[in-house]
């Protein structure tokens, strides 16, 4: 609901998915159902998020999956913007200048008290450090955390500039499968090979 309403969300507002939301979660847990058996076991992790696991919650009646077997875990969050939380992005960008780096499509300045993407990385490697990887996992996060994450995951560089490994950006509803530091599209969020 930020989204559309054009305010910044970081993790403190939990704001709802909207209608559209909604169906693009749908359309993520069909994509991701022929590579999810219904018996095989599947570790469900999310960011407290309430947006998140209402994301989860439509993936897992698509798979056949217990949305209540799910793990929270606030290292998954998504990036803290500190004092920008809530607020509409024409006034941070008002008061503080153009804030997003449109090449990389990402914040190019951190928030006052908020977090930049070296943090992001940090509890990142630290919950990853914490995982057996025993079954598949299915991770369901928030944009640029996700893109550290994968980045991490991948074994990717460092992006210039940023401190941390950032994987490429994705449109919102994406879903990847990373399997021995390799990703694979299973959907893109803007519809381009959607084939539910």
């Amino acid at each position: 609901m930020f989204n559309r309403a054009g305010r910044m969300q970081g993790m403190t507002a939990h704001t709802p998915l909207t209608w559209d939301g909604c169906v693009q979660a749908t359309k993520m847990g069909r994509a991701l159902a022929p590579y999810v058996e219904n018996d095989c076991p599947l570790s469900l992790c999310a960011s407290p998020s309430g947006r998140t696991l209402q994301t989860l919650a439509l993936i897992t009646e698509q798979i056949g999956h217990n949305w209540h077997a799910h793990n929270v875990d606030n290292r998954l969050r998504e990036i803290d913007i500190g004092d920008w939380e809530g607020r509409f992005y024409t006034d941070v960008l008002a008061e503080f200048g153009d804030f997003v780096d449109r090449e990389n499509h990402l914040f190019n300045r951190v928030a006052p008290k908020g977090e930049n993407y070296a943090q992001i990385a940090a509890r990142m490697r630290e919950w990853i450090g914490e995982q057996t990887f025993e079954n598949d996992m299915l991770i369901i996060t928030h944009g640029m955390s996700a893109r550290v994450l994968r980045g991490v995951l991948c074994a990717l560089d460092q992006l210039e500039g940023y401190d941390a490994p950032i994987a490429p950006s994705l449109s919102q509803g994406s879903m990847v499968m990373i399997c021995e530091g390799e990703e694979e599209l299973i959907i893109s969020g803007d519809g381009s090979d959607e084939k539910a």
